[in-house]
Order: structure tokens, then C-alpha cells, then sequence
């Protein structure tokens, strides 16, 4: 990972967030400023004399998987690596059986435990590897890029991409922790960081409009990396996150909310074959979605243009060329959160407040995507 950050971190950091699955205490969130107190958050689990697989790809493991093995160590666990090349191409179901076979060659049973040691793709893939291997297995998170640590690591979502359809198949799967070490974030390059802030604008823009003004009101601390202001912002996008998730754990209701930007950006991620970051899909969709917003009369123009400003900030293109508007309209047909033929659209009510729309036709998405694809 070339052209890596310098972020000093604090030391001795420590947030524990506890979220809830069905009104029951589920798993803790811990955001620390190194490795060392993995062994102790592990061990509040109650998990001894088993075989832990941590699950890491061919970018993070040579970075930390011997550190997290010899923590994991400390906790009287037997504990292996298995490796999968990086990237989303690899986000499948045929890594997945190769995850499954090494845990059948290794004699993992279902009181056995994974460990996902890495960003999205890692984490959805080893998620869903555990919710299917043996009808279902624990896991746990320790994500490690900004994107997982605020997002995907969160809510108990796992899942692989199929022929190129994103997200397609995949369970609802709890971990048992998360364990945030920032001083990962030091190993990002900038452009794979900054995407991080993509779904953390979106947090402030769809639950907690005081948060997306901070953002924009500490840009500056942000992107001069100081510890105080990322240890905030990842501690408020995790609590947004968890709370969106207790209210709604199995996406009925509230919880799509956290779909802004996704349906269209989803499928501008697909039709740019996987070129740009995750984080980036998002805000391009975000933008979308703001313009049929002003189309609606939600909100102002000169409120999309802030926020335009704000994504900017951030550094986030804000078109793309290459691709056609009307595919990226079809392939947006296939996403995993149609409901009855229709598009779940997120859309504002007012900055921090977001709506499900079910009306929206392909003609608003046409025009809300002009000046986006260019």
C-alpha cells in the first residue's frame, strides 16, 4: 500500500460501544489505539481451548496477521491464517469454498471461531464463510480500514458479489466483536482513507445534521489526521451506526436509511468495473440522490450545492466518464434492495433527516445522474 498516511495516534485510546440485537447486549464495539487489549476484549467471550482462523487478504495480512495471531495466542486458542489475494473480484462464492475447505482440512468445528482481519471485502466475506460453514460459526471484526471501521465491520451484514451482481448473496450474521485498532489507519494510502468519509458524510447527512456541520467545521483537523478529531469521528459514525441497527437489525425498516447513495451508486461501482473505491460510488450516488431531492423540493439547491462542497472537502470526484446513464439505470434494476419491482430509494426529507422513496421513476434517476456521467 504505497503512499501510506502519518497519523499519530494516542496512545492508550479506549471506547467500548455495546450494541444490542433484539433489545439483548449483542457485541461490543472497542476503539483502541494499537493491538494489546485484543487478547482482553477476547476474553470477555468466554472462548478457550478452541481453533481461531483469522481470515486475512494478500494486502493486510503481511501487515498485521502475525501481530493479531500472537495476541490471539494469549488467550490459550490455537490460531491460523489463511490468506486470499485482495480485491473485489475476489469478494466471491468460490473463495468462500476455499475458505470452507481450509477449514475442513483443519478440523474447525462449530464451536470453533473466525477472525476478520481486514477492510469490507474482508470482512463481508469471512462474515458470511461463518454463517453458512456448520450452519453457523462465530466470528469477530477487526477491520482495518477507515470504510470497515465506521461501516461494514457494524450491523451483522455479510455477504459476496455473484456474476458481477454486488451484495447478492449473503445472511445476516452477528459478530461477537469488533475491535478497532486505529493505528491501522496509518497503512492506508490517502486516496483508500479519504474513501472512508463517503459513508461517514452520509451518516451525518441521513441521522445527525450537528455532525455533518462538525464535519464540515473540522475538515481541516480531519485531514491533518489529528487523533483527537478521527478518534471523535469514528466514535459518533459507530454510535449512528449502532443505533440505526438495534432499532432495525434485519433491514424491515429504518435501516435502509443507510442505503443513501447505494442504489445508484452501487451500480456505477459495477458499470466502472470495480476502478473506483466503494466510499467514491457512494458519494457519486449520494449526489444523484440529492438532485432528485431538489427536484422534489425536499431541499435547496443551495443545500445540495453544501454538500457538494462539503464532498469536495473530502476530495471525492464528483462525475465519472466512460459509462452510459441509461445502463447504470439498469443495472441499478438489479440491486439487492428492490422491493416488488420497485426501487427503495433513500432520499432527504431535510439534512439529517432521511426518507424511503418508492415512487421514483427511471426518467428522475436520468436526470438526477446528468452532469454525474458525463
Amino acid at each position: 500500500m504505497g503512499g501510506c498516511l502519518s497519523i499519530r495516534i494516542r496512545e492508550n485510546v479506549m471506547k467500548c460501544i455495546n450494541v444490542k440485537c433484539e433489545g439483548k447486549p449483542a457485541y461490543d464495539i472497542v476503539i483502541e489505539s494499537g493491538f494489546g487489549g485484543l487478547s482482553e476484549a477476547f476474553n470477555k467471550l468466554e472462548i478457550t481451548g478452541r481453533k481461531l482462523c483469522i481470515v486475512t487478504d494478500s494486502n493486510v495480512g503481511p501487515l498485521y496477521a502475525e501481530q493479531v495471531k500472537n495476541e490471539l495466542e494469549k488467550t490459550g486458542n490455537a490460531v491460523y491464517v489463511y490468506t486470499f489475494a485482495a480485491g473485489e473480484e475476489n469478494k466471491t462464492l468460490d473463495t468462500v469454498q476455499d475458505v470452507y475447505e481450509y477449514l475442513i482440512e483443519n478440523h474447525f468445528d462449530r464451536n470453533d471461531c473466525l477472525v476478520a482481519l481486514g477492510g469490507g471485502v474482508v470482512g463481508d466475506l469471512t462474515g458470511f464463510s461463518a454463517a453458512t460453514y456448520l450452519r453457523g460459526i462465530k466470528f469477530i471484526q477487526v477491520p482495518t480500514s477507515l470504510l470497515a471501521q465506521v461501516d461494514s465491520s457494524i450491523g451483522g451484514k455479510t455477504g459476496v458479489d455473484f456474476r458481477a451482481y454486488k451484495n447478492m448473496v449473503g445472511a445476516f450474521h452477528q459478530p461477537k466483536l469488533v475491535y478497532m485498532n486505529m493505528s491501522v489507519l496509518k497503512s492506508l494510502s490517502k486516496r483508500l482513507f479519504n474513501s472512508g468519509f463517503g459513508e461517514i458524510i452520509k451518516h451525518g447527512l441521513i441521522k445527525d445534521r450537528e455532525y455533518y456541520n462538525w464535519l464540515k467545521d473540522n475538515a481541516d483537523r480531519i485531514k491533518a489526521l489529528d487523533s483527537d478529531a478521527l478518534e471523535h469521528m469514528i466514535y459518533v459514525s459507530c454510535n449512528i451506526k449502532r443505533e440505526v441497527v438495534e432499532n432495525d437489525p434485519r433491514e424491515k425498516g429504518e435501516r435502509a436509511l443507510l442505503n443513501f447513495g447505494h442504489t445508484l451508486g452501487h451500480a456505477i461501482e459495477k458499470e466502472m468495473n470495480f476502478s473506483l473505491y466503494h466510499g467514491e460510488c457512494v458519494v457519486l450516488g449520494m449526489i444523484a440522490a440529492l438532485n432528485i431531492c431538489v427536484e422534489l423540493g425536499t431541499i435547496t439547491a443551495e443545500e445540495r450545492d453544501d454538500a457538494l462542497k462539503t464532498f469536495a472537502l473530502y476530495e471525492f470526484p464528483d462525475h465519472v466518464t466512460g459509462i452510459k446513464i441509461d445502463d447504470v439505470v439498469a443495472v441499478s434494476k438489479n440491486d439487492k434492495k428492490m422491493d416488488a419491482g420497485k426501487v427503495k430509494f433513500i432520499l432527504l426529507k431535510s439534512v439529517g433527516d432521511a426518507y424511503i422513496d418508492r415512487d421514483i421513476t427511471d426518467d428522475q434517476m436520468r436526470r438526477a445522474l446528468e452532469g454525474v456521467i458525463r
